[in-house]
């Protein structure tokens, strides 16, 4: 009976046996060109076939970059180029608190701001090309933002403890929550929105007047509830 089994399992594999396997391509008849080492066994003395390192002389024990050579260049030349648009000839860090704002010009008096509230505001500035990037972080604020300018986010000019008119207006933090955003970039030539003796007070502003004398200016921002001003932090001189 196992016979009988066998033979009738080889009767049925017997086709498939019969059918010739599939001949795996042979590559070691292919002709590479004339004149590109075709009949190469090993490269031709003279050219390095027996180095097992590198030269004296060719640079094999260097570290680093020897000087004169490019060594602290932030980029390769002729490959990419940093965009001259964001490097700052100046920068600047301010914490604004509420007792900071001051109301008044001739004799101006501390108002307290508006209580719980605070702003950082980080400033990139290049005087070359009259650029001012900002990240404004403002947080307890409350009420609506208030103030005749265009905004009610401004840089002013005046020492600490004194008033000065807007020199720059800046799009007011937004968001839902505890704390609020303004982030961007602004290019002269600037505008405030505020009208003073027929000119606006941004006119003819030019960010040099900032590093000229940075503690001659102020950030702040103005709410509804605290008019004169909500927090103001001055610039660090």
């Amino acid at each position: 009976m196992k016979t009988s089994v066998t033979i009738c399992a080889l009767a049925v594999l017997a086709p498939a046996l019969a059918t010739p396997l599939v001949k795996r391509q042979d590559f070691s008849n292919i002709a590479y060109p004339p004149g590109t080492g075709e009949n190469l066994h090993e490269y031709p003395p003279g050219t390095g076939e027996n180095l097992h390192e590198y030269p004296p002389g060719t640079g094999e024990n260097l570290h680093e970059y020897p000087p004169g050579t490019g060594e602290n260049l932030p980029f390769y030349p002729g490959t990419s180029t940093p965009n001259p648009i964001f490097q700052f000839t100046s920068t600047y860090h301010i914490r604004a608190t509420p007792d900071q704002v001051v109301n008044g010009t001739t004799n101006p008096v501390f108002t307290g701001g508006l209580a719980g509230a605070e702003a950082t505001y980080d400033f990139g500035i290049n005087v070359n090309t009259e650029l001012i990037c900002y990240f404004i972080k403002l947080t307890g604020f409350r009420g609506e933002y208030q103030s005749p300018a265009r905004t009610a986010t401004h840089v002013h000019e005046a020492a600490r403890g004194r008033n000065g008119p807007p020199r720059l207006a800046f799009p007011n933090p937004a968001g839902d929550g505890h704390e609020r955003f303004s982030i961007g970039c602004m290019q002269g030539p600037f505008t405030t929105g505020l009208i003073v003796n027929g000119a606006d007070t941004g006119e003819g502003f030019k960010l040099a007047q900032i590093e000229a004398n940075p503690s001659g200016f102020f950030a702040d921002l103005h709410s509804s509830l605290a008019v004169p001003g909500a927090v103001r932090g001055q610039f660090p001189g």
